[in-house]
């Protein structure tokens, strides 16, 4: 089913060497800048206040200050230095599939080693909260290409989730306890947060966790989809196994009213976590296993660059530099 070997049936440093390669050469220097800039935007430490002009963030008003002038203020902030970025990995069994270039798990890895490999810079620090079938794993942020490498290298060697296992709605692979534990546990200073996940949990189930992540951090929803997700294909009688719980099932695909009414019901589905990932306050990046996940990627960089270029003047500020803000 896939033109391309996983990343998990190599030898792990064969797989990581490739996963490299892939990154540095196709989007090192089409990303220019000492950060990725997926999301670009101020940073966290507090600096000059100044009066309101329309369109700047109502969360920046200085009340304080705007309560001695009786004029209103809000309070600039300086871009971080250092640029702290966790990445929310899901690795459950839904992940175990894909019938295009890569399987969903892959491209998964494909989009943290985008976000390591160009952010692993000047004292940059990387951790990760993985989501798996027998319980979430945290690997704490640090800096350096060797824990850069470690970070990649847990993250292929993640078992595959056997059918039947996770499937139950357990806390242990849920992403929004996972998003929670990391609120709590791991993601202590201001950063960026990169969520990677098919996101097939009820929407109720990760929206809140998110959103509360999404109060303190910069965060990027990155939603890995198979073509095979959203139509059918007519090949006859087809047999379906669900990964998270094992049940299988017997689907008719030359019926054209059943393909028309299963493209329906995942277009609802999808536009369901589209609407509750900006609910959550994420910025939206969705990727294909048959598409070009890096073409994808760049577009949304330079379109997220373009808009904060757009809205810097329109504010009265200049566009944040470094840090975890560009």
């Amino acid at each position: 089913m896939n033109p391309t070997p996983a990343l998990r049936e190599l030898a792990p440093e064969h797989a990581l060497r490739r996963l490299e390669l892939t990154v540095t050469r196709r989007l090192d220097g089409l990303l220019q800048g000492d950060h990725l800039g997926l999301l670009p935007g101020p940073g966290s430490e507090p600096a000059e206040g100044r009066e309101y002009v329309p369109g700047d963030d109502v969360r920046t008003m200085d009340w304080n200050l705007t309560a001695r002038s009786t004029v209103p203020h809000v309070r600039d902030r300086v871009a971080d230095r250092e640029l702290e970025t966790w990445a929310l990995v899901d690795a459950t069994a839904s992940m175990d599939f894909g019938t295009g270039r890569l399987e969903k798990r892959d491209l998964a890895v494909f989009a943290v080693a985008a976000v390591a490999f160009l952010t692993e810079r000047a004292g940059n620090r990387i951790g990760a909260q993985i989501v798996r079938d027998d319980g979430p794993l945290h690997v704490p942020a640090r800096t350096g290409r060797p824990h850069l490498l470690g970070l990649l290298r847990t993250l292929l060697a993640v078992p595959r989730g056997a059918p039947g296992r996770g499937g139950d709605g357990s806390a242990s692979a849920s992403l929004g306890a996972a998003a929670g534990l990391l609120r709590r546990t791991g993601a202590a200073r201001r950063g960026l947060v990169v969520a990677v996940s098919d996101f097939l949990d009820p929407v109720a189930s990760w929206q809140r966790p998110l959103r509360l992540l999404a109060a303190r951090h910069q965060l990027l929803a990155v939603e890995v989809v198979d073509p095979r997700e959203l139509t059918l294909p007519d090949v006859g009688m087809l047999t379906v196994v669900d990964p998270e719980t094992g049940r299988r099932r017997e689907i008719p695909t030359a019926s054209g009213r059943l393909r028309e009414r299963y493209a329906a019901a995942a277009a609802r589905q999808r536009a369901e976590i589209a609407a509750g990932l900006r609910a959550a306050g994420a910025a939206h990046l969705r990727l294909r296993t048959d598409g070009d996940w890096v073409r994808d990627l760049v577009r949304h960089v330079l379109t997220q660059r373009r808009t904060a270029a757009a809205a810097a003047p329109a504010s009265g500020a200049p566009p944040a530099s470094g840090g975890g803000a560009a």
